[in-house]
């Protein structure tokens, strides 16, 4: 990826994005290899510790330790768990757009925790039930602008399926700068969801109530999120980085007003995380 591909948008990423997938590890956009755009296919591996909430809207604190596995075909092609699968159909004048799909991992009422949840996680969600995995498919658009286009704005819609059929909205900015050898990256971002997907995630339903003593509650579709991240790159040579990646994002009306965030969990949510990838070509 290209050093101003290094932006914040949407999370993430940590263990309360096992509810999104970019809170599930490195955030998207996030790249834990060397910066760069080689041509042709090129893959980086990685590893990130991330440690914030089991669950998105949960008070307990969990760690978990996330693979990361890249594909790039020069600046065209990209895919990732935090980025999804995408092309980038449109290239021009610091205008990028095209098709994407993302998977968002499921939900476990046993410790609402990652499939990668190495310590702690959350009994709150017992009486909940699981949310199985999703699939979310849609597109993107983002325009880089500013001194060297140094800013990025980015916007993505995508309708989900398997696990939820609500769609999901989310709309970032960052700016990225050099600091010495560091690239550093911060910036604001949005996410908002329809009333199918606040249902799936926040909801309470009358079985549920009598399982777990909440409030039946019935979630309507608004801001899901919204709060400010950030990252620093510190390349290590020219195929390998690390990358400290955070943020702090407050739950908007319909997630926190649901009886199961003021009974059970936590309207903030912080997340820190430390990456390592090394990129290679093929």
């Amino acid at each position: 990826m290209r050093v101003w591909a290094l932006g914040i948008v949407t999370l993430c990423a940590c263990p309360a994005a096992a509810q999104e997938v970019r809170q599930s590890g490195p955030p998207p956009g996030v790249a834990t290899g060397a910066p760069g755009a080689p041509d042709g296919w090129s893959i980086t591996i990685g590893a990130a510790p991330v440690f914030g909430p089991a669950w998105q809207g949960s008070r307990d604190m969990a760690l978990s330790l996330f693979p990361d596995l890249r594909v790039n075909y020069g600046n065209t092609l990209f895919a990732s768990v935090p980025d999804g699968i995408g092309w980038n159909a449109v290239r021009s004048d610091g205008w990028r757009a095209g098709p994407l799909v993302k998977i968002r991992f499921g939900r476990d009422e046993r410790n609402g925790g990652s499939p990668f949840l190495i310590a702690g996680g959350s009994d709150a969600l017992e009486g909940m039930g699981d949310i199985k995995a999703a699939g979310e498919v849609g597109g993107f658009v983002e325009k880089f602008f500013g001194p060297r286009r140094g800013w990025r704005a980015r916007a993505e819609v995508r309708q989900g399926f398997g696990g939820h059929d609500g769609v999901v909205a989310d709309l970032s900015a960052a700016y990225r700068t050099r600091i010495g050898r560091a690239i550093v990256s911060a910036g604001p971002r949005m996410t908002l969801a329809s009333a199918d997907f606040m249902q799936t995630y926040f909801g309470i339903s009358a079985a549920q109530s009598v399982r777990t003593g909440l409030t039946p509650y019935r979630a309507d579709g608004g801001v899901l999120s919204y709060g400010l991240g950030g990252n620093v790159v510190r390349p290590l040579n020219r195929r390998s980085a690390l990358t400290l990646f955070t943020s702090l994002e407050r739950l908007g009306g319909p997630a926190a007003d649901s009886p199961l965030i003021r009974e059970r969990g936590r309207r903030m949510q912080a997340t820190l995380g430390l990456g390592y990838g090394f990129r290679f070509g093929l």
